[in-house]
């Protein structure tokens, strides 16, 4: 659909948008930039920022938020003509609701200068850098939850801290020029779904600080703060025909709004020494510890959402939805959160478990969002450990059946080979998909194919590979999804 750039979403446009469409009521002139945020992607602009434009609109305007990306220009690109401006456009059953985000003020690229990402993030003004940075960004080994040393960024960024390539690099060097200027570290705030992300990001900075110098190492581990949270949004990957809508809808055009549903959920670990944003008067939670959530929420939503995206992709799903409708998805579903998931987590006095399992499982089902299987089965590699395998282990320590979890495994065993069940081939995305590659050539039955996957310490550790019942009970589902498809083997549970 050709547009004028006068018909795009801007500051000076923002008087011809269609009404019922939510502005930003604060001077955006006014806001300071009190929060860097690493991996400015569709999740963070749907989920924090949206609780952060609350606040400004409160009347604090200390807490603007800098996004910078870490790879690709396009979210800049996108954003910077519109004036940081952005669309968010929640939808259900029930039709859709558009509001216009203004808490980002600027967005930067870090490879296109990293000085200025690192001048940003020294600015005393910042007191927070938050992070939705993915699992892969962390890195990390899955499997032990530890800094990967051999992780080419890593190796990069120890040799040349001043000109960072990773989220920790960049981390370790701004910490080190505010200690260098007596000035107060940030406190860091990861958003990413990893288990206890606080602390697996203070191991991994801490790491990483302590190999480039002993002393820095302690003062990160000592003075700096690491609060965990637990995230929760379904923000599916927008298309060209969101943006016809949202143009048809709002009357102006936006380069990339977001798509996602009315339910937002954050926890967050009430921990932040140089000051933090009033988000618990915008609907944000604060606790003493989000182990519970985050636990509660990785195996539930996460797990049953790997799960759906492998085996739903495999029976032909294009979407989550579409998946839920399938024979024998929903029950798939709703038996291993009710039989094998729940059993592994901690009791949470007064939530009530039996409603968010429902809640969750209509969310899965709301045909609005169009959430592809294809989007959530990325990276499948740094998400496996935490969504399903942590739950096994589980499971096998009380020698208890995980039958559908395993259905999940070799869901992943299955997609990660490349090629569908029509011959097609899987545009697998993924750090490790080069490995597989070269792992799985040649190889077609599950015996072979499993031997292939467990020798990957990186993602099962040295425990499950040992483990005759994991290796028996992921082999034979795995036999199933080969000899009678996904679809078949679902519909038969």
């Amino acid at each position: 659909m050709a547009q004028t750039d006068q018909t795009y979403l801007s500051s000076a446009a923002l008087p011809q948008l269609a009404d019922g469409v939510a502005t930003p009521d604060y001077d955006r002139s006014e806001v300071k930039t009190g929060i860097v945020h690493l991996g400015i992607g569709a999740f963070h602009r749907a989920h924090q920022a949206v609780y952060t434009d609350s606040v400004l609109a409160s009347g604090d305007t200390r807490w603007g938020i800098l996004g910078a990306s870490l790879r690709s220009a396009d979210t800049r690109d996108a954003l910077k003509p519109q004036d940081g401006l952005y669309t968010v456009a929640v939808r259900d059953g029930g039709g859709s609701s558009y509001r216009v985000i203004g808490s980002i003020g600027n967005v930067l690229v870090a490879p296109e200068n990293p000085q200025v990402l690192l001048a940003a993030m020294s600015d005393p003004a910042v007191k927070i850098v938050s992070l939705t940075i993915t699992e892969k960004g962390y890195c990390y080994s899955p499997a032990s939850a530890s800094l990967d040393e051999n992780h080419p960024d890593i190796v990069h960024d120890l040799a040349n801290p001043a000109m960072p390539r990773s989220a920790i690099g960049f981390i370790v060097e701004a910490l080190a020029r505010r200690r260098a200027d007596d000035t107060e570290p940030f406190t860091l705030l990861s958003c990413d779904n990893l288990p206890a992300n606080g602390q697996t990001l203070k191991r991994v900075v801490t790491r990483f600080a302590e190999l480039r110098n002993a002393e820095l190492g302690a003062f990160i581990r000592d003075a700096v703060a690491f609060p965990s949270t637990m995230v929760d949004r379904i923000v599916p990957a927008t298309t060209d025909a969101d943006r016809d809508a949202v143009t048809r809808d709002t009357g102006l055009a936006d380069r990339w709004p977001i798509m996602t549903e009315p339910f937002s959920q954050w926890v967050v670990e009430d921990h932040f020494p140089s000051g933090r944003p009033a988000w618990e008067k915008v609907g944000v939670t604060f606790v003493a510890d989000v182990d519970a959530f985050e636990l509660m929420k990785l195996r539930l939503l996460n797990g049953s959402h790997s799960t759906l995206a492998y085996l739903g992709y495999l029976a032909g799903h294009e979407t989550v939805s579409d998946a839920m409708a399938g024979e024998g998805f929903a029950a798939l579903i709703e038996r291993m959160m009710d039989e094998e998931i729940t059993p592994t987590l901690p009791v949470l006095p007064g939530f009530d478990l039996g409603a968010y399992k429902e809640e969750l499982r209509e969310r899965f089902r709301n045909p609005a969002l169009r959430h592809r299987t294809w989007q959530i089965a990325m990276d499948g590699s740094q998400k496996l450990p935490q969504r399903l395998l942590n739950t096994i282990r589980v499971r096998l320590e009380k020698n208890a059946p995980f039958d559908r979890l395993a259905l999940g495994v070799a869901g992943w065993m299955r997609y990660a080979t490349g090629t569908d069940e029509r011959g097609n081939p899987i545009d697998v995305h993924d750090p490790l998909t080069d490995e597989f590659k070269a792992r799985t050539a040649g190889k077609t039955s599950a015996p072979a194919l499993l031997e292939a996957y467990l020798e990957m310490g990186q993602i099962f550790g040295s425990d499950l590979p040992k483990s005759p019942e994991f290796r028996e009970i992921v082999g034979k589902a795995l036999a199933k999804l080969i000899e009678q498809g996904a679809a078949r083997t679902v519909a038969g549970l």
